[in-house]
């Protein structure tokens, strides 16, 4: 037997989380058992935790998708040199455990690097490469607006832009998360509390348009970025944290929806422009290869020093609840992360 956090169904989150034993899953050819040493939260977490996050198992469930560990069992004779080796890497769900099962090909050999870092690159890195790519080096000088750019996935998406020589204006909520940036260094801060920031970003551009917009947000900043996006220009819709605002169940998803609104492929068509809807979990069910490639490139570009997490914030696993309520506050910078021992 192992433990785990389990989520269960509670409107409350100090009752959302139960500590409970589990049983030792049987491991399928080509995977690894992995101790768990620390894992990381997403925002998915907390949708999921609010019932809105569609892909989530039914409760009760263990979240998580990002781990450091150890190998301690692997299922494949051509693999067993990965025993005793410390890794990073995903698991589709499972991470807010002492041990998981996960395929070799979502894991990374890390050695002594430390757990924040590693944390840092697997969901975020992932995600914000396999966006960062899509936009070509032949948008060099050309500006590209980044929302929650002091959290895991904005403050790396500023860097990888950066190294392609595109221009970036970093959308933070407070001069707080402007301060956290000061060693990234984006071209531009935009610091806008509120849902609305038009007016601001209008005035940084003066007239000029953005490529690309990095949107986790969803609901009327889809429209917003619509209004400054360039002709050939990509809107990468990677969240839907706005939903979070909403407490009355299919009321709120309603107006989610109506706010996002609703698009003709025509004026797309027109202006060569795309909008990307992005979940990594799905490019891994149908695309192993390519979330392994975005995993190693991120570690790669990481010790090459091309690219610096942000300092993580974390937490021992006894204080998952106040983890969860800061994430879900929107007050946190880089990656939340939490121990199995007394580190956090």
């Amino acid at each position: 037997m192992t433990e785990g956090y389990f989520l269960v169904k509670h409107r409350k989150i100090k009752h959302a989380f139960s500590l409970r034993s589990i049983p030792i899953a049987p491991i399928p050819q080509g995977s690894a058992r992995i101790r768990i040493e620390a894992f990381g939260l997403n925002f998915a977490d907390v949708m999921s935790r609010r019932g809105k996050y569609r892909d989530a198992p039914p409760f009760p469930f263990v979240p998580g998708y990002d781990i450091v560990g150890v190998v301690v069992e692997v299922n494949s004779p051509n693999d067993q040199d990965w025993l005793g080796k410390r890794v990073a890497g995903f698991c589709r769900f499972g991470a807010y455990a002492q041990s998981v099962v996960t395929p070799l090909n979502a894991l990374v050999e890390i050695g002594e690097m430390k757990a924040e870092d590693a944390l840092s690159l697997c969901t975020a890195g992932v995600t914000a490469s396999f966006m960062v790519d899509q936009v070509s080096e032949l948008n060099q000088g050309k500006i590209a607006l980044v929302h929650a750019a002091a959290g895991g996935v904005g403050s790396i998406i500023l860097q990888l832009l950066a190294i392609k020589g595109i221009k970036t204006v970093a959308k933070v909520s407070s001069i707080e998360k402007a301060r956290v940036l000061e060693g990234i260094s984006p071209t531009w801060v935009l610091v806008a509390p509120k849902e609305r920031y038009h007016k601001e970003l209008a005035a940084i551009l003066d007239e000029e348009k953005i490529i690309a917009s990095f949107n986790p947000t969803g609901g009327i900043s889809i429209k917003q970025d619509l209004q400054f996006l360039s002709n050939g220009g990509k809107l990468f819709l990677f969240g839907g944290s706005s939903l979070l605002n909403g407490r009355l169940g299919l009321l709120s998803l309603l107006k989610f929806a109506k706010k996002s609104g609703f698009y003709s492929p025509i004026p797309f068509m027109m202006k060569s422009q795309t909008m990307v809807g992005v979940n990594m979990l799905k490019i891994a069910e149908d695309n192993p290869q390519e979330l392994a490639y975005h995993l190693n490139k991120c570690f790669s570009m990481y010790h090459q020093k091309k690219i610096v997490p942000l300092k993580a914030q974390t937490f021992h696993h006894s204080q998952l609840v106040q983890a969860h309520e800061l994430l879900e506050s929107r007050k946190s910078t880089g990656k939340v992360i939490i121990y199995w021992d007394e580190r956090g």
